[in-house]
């Protein structure tokens, strides 16, 4: 039988406190900041909000969200990559956390191996669409017409390099034609410009062109997801109707700077599970075109490195130069 004498357990207790991935203990006594890097009311601050709100309410601390726009979200996430591992600071990540990699020349992180991925928040397609009276009406008559055109169809995206022009990239790599892109500041102008009729289509997360089709302005030809979008039933996706294989989907995710203790990714990722399937959550990410998307940290990473390899095949086929 073993005997316990008051050295043995100090000595025990000093083990405990001093165990690699211990040292969040009490965790959190403190509030959180959850920062991104992008603009107030932009999809990634709005459901960084919900998020944040839903995770004050079950770990009894508030949890900040900090808005710190610049270079499509690459300050922000170079700042938290230097942050302290200890849990008190977060980062929502969206889509193009992946495509700047591929982007962008030098980043001050590591896009994976620079952060402790915790759970995607939520998953989202992109609609192809056209003003109301173009001659193009579905996605097979967009890549008929433009395998027989002379000149190449106009298409309008939030900038080159994001995951919108990407995506309309590859669709023209797949279906074997020539598209001429216009980048854009954002999304807006695109719209103006389409109903304008100045270019020929354009691709966009659905809710922010959802007002514009329901109103009879813009006609959606196609989704991008492997199902038809709640929010748009009638509209088929690409690759039921036009180009089969052809999905993409974008994200929202919640993640850390690297070497966060596994107990305190492990207790995030629990709580972002439960977070996830209350159904007033479902109903505000869906109001925002998002559907929910619960993952492990281990599917979370691979969704990453899955969508740089995915986006970097896609910039050299396209001849996309390099920031």
């Amino acid at each position: 039988m073993t005997k316990f004498t008051r050295r043995t357990v100090l000595a025990g207790l000093a083990a405990v406190l001093t165990t690699p991935g211990r040292s969040d203990t009490g965790w959190p006594n403190r509030p959180i900041t959850l920062v991104h890097g992008f603009a107030p009311g932009g999809p990634t601050d709005t459901v960084a909000r919900i998020v944040a709100e839903e995770l004050s309410k079950r770990l009894g601390q508030q949890v900040v969200v900090d808005g710190r726009p610049g270079a499509s979200g690459t300050t922000a996430a170079g700042q938290v990559a230097r942050a302290a591992p200890d849990g008190y600071t977060l980062i929502a990540i969206p889509g193009g956390h992946a495509t700047a990699e591929v982007l962008y020349r030098r980043l001050p992180y590591r896009t994976v191996d620079d952060f402790s991925m915790i759970s995607m928040t939520s998953e989202y397609p992109f609609a192809f669409v056209t003003y109301s009276d173009h001659t193009i009406r579905t996605m097979a008559d967009l890549i008929g017409t433009a395998r027989s055109r002379k000149t190449p169809l106009l298409y309008g995206s939030p900038g080159i390099g994001s995951v919108h022009h990407l995506s309309v990239e590859l669709l023209a790599s797949m279906a074997n034609i020539q598209l001429q892109h216009i980048p854009y500041r954002g999304s807006a102008q695109t719209v103006t410009d389409l109903i304008g009729k100045r270019i020929d289509f354009m691709i966009d997360a659905p809710t922010l062109i959802l007002e514009f089709v329901r109103n009879g302005r813009l006609r959606a030809l196609g989704v991008t997801g492997a199902s038809r979008f709640f929010s748009l039933p009638n509209v088929p996706t690409i690759s039921e109707t036009a180009l089969p294989g052809y999905v993409i989907t974008s994200w929202q995710g919640l993640a850390g700077p690297v070497g966060m203790p596994a107990s305190i990714v492990d207790r995030l990722n629990g709580e972002m599970a439960e977070i996830l399937a209350e159904p007033v959550v479902i109903e505000r990410l869906r109001s925002l075109g998002n559907d929910p998307k619960f993952s492990s940290p281990g599917e979370f990473r691979a969704r990453v490195v899955a969508d740089i390899e995915k986006w970097t095949g896609v910039v050299a086929a396209a001849n996309i130069e390099r920031i």
